[in-house]
């Protein structure tokens, strides 16, 4: 009897209240930690003592106005459902369970949740409550209402949630402070920090309410910011709370230094340029090379009321390309989709429309160390063969570069191997037209959201033009670009898939044969590959740094060699302009321009 009490785990009834306690098989062969902070991989940089994350400045100023611009517009103060388009920085007035520091690839740190409580293998996970944490109408945060999130998300939230906690197979509340996750068979050991970013939700406050419904009445939260005023699809203002009960917390310490954060809508981006020069807003970060390279200058530059900056990016790039959505038959052949890469003139587009800035994009985890560079190493060849089967002969033997067209006729010599694979792909040119052999002729759409996008698209398609394909350019709004692609209502798309630093489960969101046939998610090419599918879980499995290093890789060479994109370009610095009244920390992070730990000068404040 007293092995067996000793090897099962059982409860302890004190004062009304439930604890768990550990099996001794989980206290000696699966050890539980209790922490303030988890690293995906390795220890938190930041021990329990500490008061702030290094790239902050704990005596910052608080106080000012902090202006921001956005594009398009806005119908909804609701960002957790998939209907309508949210404001910008509602995130401001939520808090999560956890934080993620700047300053390493992935490790989170208590905010709502003050401890995290985990064995060796990750199969479970407790979060314990801070006891102080408060929602805005000072309701304490309690265990029932991150049980209420959790569900309330995975039922009637964006299908991102479901995608992303699909691991979770219990929820149990252990008492009014700490609530247990439990996971399935299946390793997935970021799943604990994902949960970790679950935003905390007030039961009380939805009880009456229809969560599946757009409001334009802000949402009750529990972040440093709280909305103070809505001009509907034009601007949305926040105020910094002064009851906020984390504003003490070392994660918050040298943050949220901005009375107010104001975001401005604008139609485009040129009328968003004219108003920085004006006066209207204090930050943009430039993305457009040819006006970094020409526009940024005139007298707000030359009295000093803009300032210029380039700040090191140190995140991944992640791919920028055009993307074909393979649910359109004309996209489903793989040597199709390679013909039309060669096609795009990346060497004329970046010395006549780029100012030569951008670098070629040839990794779906550009600017990081898990792309797949160079000759392939044998802890990767070795992830990759046992999917063989399902992959293409050069996922094997080649390291990928798309077509390019340095040298001497590099265009023509590119479209030459465009016509061989268009050919061996059943098609070929009659008067002029590229056809099938149906008699069909080759025609898609390419739909952007920007304007700005046509100087580069434009060329494309007179390359496309000369193999006898009618590529038709759309440019729609930003609720019709974002309802199309939603329900994957297009041909071909400009898009940026973005990455982190410890890649997981947004892979099955991006590439899974199960985010195909699923609205909303980010599959836009249609990528429904059984190999694709293994090695996206081998990713979220890892175990190491190492390990995820190595199966990105080959995640990324299968992909590559899958032609489901045409790679554009990157940049691995910040172009950055602001008022002379703002500052920033000296020590700004690898991983992020981190605004919020950003402050207004006193001295230029102008009264504000």
């Amino acid at each position: 009897m007293k092995n067996l009490l000793a090897a099962l785990a059982f409860v302890i009834f004190a004062a009304g209240t439930m604890y768990y306690v550990p099996a001794q098989s989980e206290s000696v062969q699966n050890p539980v930690t209790i922490s303030h902070a988890m690293a995906m991989n390795g220890e938190p940089k930041y021990g329990p003592e500490f008061t702030h994350f290094d790239y902050v400045n704990p005596e910052a100023p608080k106080g000012g106005t902090f202006r921001q611009s956005a594009l398009g517009s806005f119908d909804s103060l609701h960002p957790f459902i998939v209907k309508g388009n949210p404001a910008d920085g509602l995130a401001l007035a939520f808090d999560t369970l956890m934080v993620q520091s700047y300053d390493e690839p992935f490790t989170m740190y208590g905010l709502v949740a003050e401890k995290i409580e985990y064995p060796a293998d990750r199969s479970w996970v407790i979060f314990h409550i801070n006891k102080n944490a408060r929602f805005h109408d000072g309701v304490p945060i309690q265990a029932s209402d991150v049980q209420f999130s959790f569900n309330t998300l995975i039922e009637k939230g964006s299908p991102l949630y479901a995608q992303y906690y699909a691991g979770v197979k219990k929820v149990e509340i252990l008492d009014r402070y700490r609530i247990r996750f439990s996971f399935g068979d299946e390793l997935n050991r970021e799943l604990l920090l994902i949960l970790g970013q679950l935003d905390v939700l007030p039961e009380h406050y939805w009880k009456n309410r229809d969560f599946s419904l757009t409001s334009l009445d802000p949402l009750l939260g529990s972040g440093p910011y709280r909305v103070e005023k809505v001009d509907q699809g034009r601007s949305i203002t926040y105020v910094l709370d002064e009851n906020y009960w984390g504003k003490d917390l070392p994660v918050n310490r040298g943050l949220y230094n901005f009375k107010r954060i104001r975001y401005d809508y604008y139609r485009d981006a040129t009328v968003m340029l004219a108003a920085l020069k004006s006066g209207e807003f204090d930050f943009y970060e430039e993305r457009m090379s040819k006006q970094w390279a020409t526009a940024y200058v005139g007298p707000p530059f030359e009295k000093g009321l803009l300032k210029k900056e380039t700040i090191k990016d140190g995140t991944p790039a992640g791919m920028q390309c055009f993307a074909m959505n393979q649910r359109r038959e004309l996209f489903k052949d793989r040597r199709v989709r390679y013909a039309l890469a060669h096609a795009f003139d990346f060497e004329w587009t970046n010395q006549n429309l780029f100012y030569g800035m951008y670098k070629r994009t040839d990794s779906y985890f550009e600017n990081s160390e898990m792309q797949a560079d160079g000759k392939l190493s044998s802890e990767v060849l070795k992830i990759l063969e046992p999917l063989r089967a399902d992959l293409w002969p050069e996922v094997f033997t080649q390291d990928y570069a798309p077509p390019s067209t340095a040298g001497e006729n590099g265009l023509r010599n590119n479209l030459r191997k465009a016509f061989t694979l268009l050919r061996e792909a059943g098609w070929t040119v009659q008067d002029g037209v590229l056809k099938n052999v149906s008699g069909k002729p080759f025609v898609f759409e390419i739909l952007i959201g920007q304007p700005t996008m046509e100087r580069v698209v434009l060329p494309f398609t007179q390359n496309l033009k000369k193999l006898g394909i009618q590529a038709n350019v759309r440019v729609v709004d930003t609720s019709q670009y974002i309802n199309r692609l939603r329900e994957f209502d297009f041909d071909m798309i400009s898009f940026v898939f973005s990455q982190s630093m410890s890649p997981g489960n947004e892979q099955r969101w991006f590439w899974s044969s199960q985010a195909a046939d699923t609205a909303g998610t980010r599959n836009f090419n249609g990528i429904k590959n059984k190999a694709i599918d293994r090695l996206i879980e081998l990713v979220i499995a890892a175990e190491s740094r190492e390990d995820l290093v190595n199966r990105c890789k080959a995640l990324d060479q299968a992909l590559l060699w899958g032609h489901y994109v045409i790679p554009h370009w990157y940049n691995d610095e910040h172009h950055v302009a602001y008022t002379a009244k703002m500052r920033h920390p000296a020590n700004l992070p690898p991983f992020s321009l981190s605004l919020e730990s950003w402050w207004i000068d006193p001295e230029k404040a102008g009264g504000e």
